[in-house]
């Protein structure tokens, strides 16, 4: 059982003076069970991908207070239970190919272990599974690190392990644009219909030294490759269904998450809106189509420009997904390939105001936990949900590289 700190105590009381977003009266009301709360509290958290080094670069505030906004804060990853969440080091498609690439990822790096070098009563990074399981026992919040983006590697090697030194234990292949490694999901250019030859030989290099595979953000092809020469499980850091999505092809499809059952990876599910249901997605084409008319008409210095999604939310207010909306995601994977390939990469701090009802920020995991409860899930299969899987494919890479390395 977690043993909460006299600190872990005074966060609970601290975090429940934090303002949440408020909503229509005919919204969902979504609340946690005493068991719930207990569960949550009890149990080793772990949230594939969170934004915060990226938010703190853009806007730098101090997350080991409560912060007064962004959805991660040391209060609220408390009040919600949260006790992993992987710190995503983004790279932005926009600097590959370039050293400033590989200098931003270090830089990302630094921000966490300061984070850490402020708050070591309270954080502390993880560079294993064990050092998440410790951590969880001294009622410490630990920081493990995944790279969105293998732009920074630069096709060398020697940066691979560079990185795994600092503690990077997932790579997410790409991004937003087709780079060295492999074809993105969002890029009409497949310049490598799939992976290139470097992405090829990384895949094995990144089992090797013991680097969890990210297949978030690739292409279908560059996916289907990487489960063809991986030697151990993959991840899906923050990815949700295309079943519910037709034609986003960032989520997966269901013939995608049944090879994902067979590699043994498992899928750890957004909760952005736009992942999470086709409505919202719809709403993003209108307000790009909106936009691009009022260039179009206007010009790009019409001063319109400067709050249109504000002006455009108020005309057309956003279809919010619900938590209910994510449980079905949840659901699906259960059906399709078993309990032991689905987890929670919730992406929070990186998909902005788009957040489901029921799932606003780090303090809502007991919300999750309740809705899980209310369609029959065991507190067995919950905590697969919440850490179990993941860890036990991070397990899996971190023994196959002990003998392969």
């Amino acid at each position: 059982m977690k043993r909460l700190s006299p600190l872990h105590l005074c966060a609970l009381a601290v975090s429940a003076i934090v303002s949440a977003p408020s909503f229509a009266a005919d919204t969902p009301d979504y609340s946690a069970s005493e068991l719930a709360n207990k569960i949550a509290q009890e149990t080793i958290i772990v949230d594939g991908h969170i934004d915060v080094p990226y938010r703190v670069k853009n806007a730098w505030v101090d997350v080991t207070k409560a912060t007064e906004d962004g959805d991660f804060d040391y209060p609220r990853a408390v009040k919600g239970g949260l006790n992993a969440p992987f710190m995503s080091i983004y790279v932005p498609a926009s600097l590959d190919n370039s050293p400033e690439s590989t200098q931003l990822a270090h830089l990302l790096i630094d921000s966490v272990e300061a984070i850490v070098a402020r708050a070591p009563d309270k954080f502390a990074i993880a560079k294993s599974t064990d050092d998440v399981k410790k951590h969880f026992e001294a009622g410490l919040i630990s920081l493990p690190m995944g790279m969105e983006n293998g732009s920074p590697l630069q096709g060398d090697l020697d940066n691979l392990r560079d990185f795994y030194e600092r503690g990077i234990r997932y790579i997410t292949l790409a991004h937003s644009q087709s780079n060295h490694i492999s074809d993105s999901s969002y890029d009409l250019r497949r310049q490598w219909k799939g992976l290139s030859p470097f992405g090829k030989k990384l895949v094995t290099e990144m089992n090797n030294i013991g680097i969890m595979l990210d297949i978030s953000h690739v292409s279908d092809d560059a996916f289907y490759q990487v489960v063809d020469i991986t030697k151990v499980p993959v991840i899906a850091s923050h990815s949700s269904l295309r079943k519910f999505t037709p034609g986003f092809e960032r989520n997966m499809n269901d013939d995608m998450i049944k090879a994902l059952g067979e590699n043994g990876g498992v899928i750890m599910i957004n909760f952005g809106s736009s992942f999470v249901s086709k409505e919202a997605g719809q709403w993003r084409k209108g307000l790009t189509a909106a936009r691009k008319a009022l260039i179009a008409k206007e010009g790009e210095d019409s001063p319109k420009l400067e709050n249109f999604e504000k002006s455009y939310r108020e005309k057309v207010p956003y279809p919010y997904s619900t938590l209910d909306e994510v449980l079905d995601h949840i659901d699906h994977v259960v059906e399709l390939i078993g309990i032991e390939h689905v987890g929670i990469g919730s992406d929070y701090d990186g998909v902005g105001d788009s957040l489901p009802i029921g799932l606003k920020d780090v303090a809502s995991f007991p919300n999750l936990v309740q809705g899980l409860l209310d369609r029959g899930y065991s507190r067995k299969d919950i905590e697969k949900i919440l850490s179990g899987n993941l860890l036990r494919v991070w397990e899996q890479v971190e023994q196959y590289a002990a003998t392969h390395g």
